[in-house]
């Protein structure tokens, strides 16, 4: 379980007392109760962080008015290469 690392605590004396009678009770070393604890206590601080907001921008509004279908096949027609070429055709006869 990756690395371990041996370290000088400051443990009131009440609370070693009954780490120590917890660690006895539950036949577990008190590392492996204090590191269980620390997961515990820093999962908890990691989901309550809050997200940050949603990006948001201008959409810019508009091209065409979507009720008016002939202004909006116009508009459509008038970026299609292909419509502007065979309009080029019934033009040139």
């Amino acid at each position: 379980m990756g690395i371990r690392m041996k370290t000088t605590l400051e443990i009131d004396e009440g609370v070693m007392r009954r780490l120590k009678a917890r660690a006895a009770e539950e036949g577990r070393t008190m590392s492996e109760l204090v590191e269980v604890a620390l997961r515990s206590l820093l999962g908890r601080e990691e989901k309550a962080k809050p997200l940050p907001p949603l990006p948001a921008w201008d959409g810019g509004g508009w091209v065409a008015d979507p009720a008016d279908r002939q202004g909006l096949q116009d508009l459509l027609d008038a970026e299609d290469p292909l419509v502007q070429e065979m309009a080029s055709w019934s033009k040139g006869v």
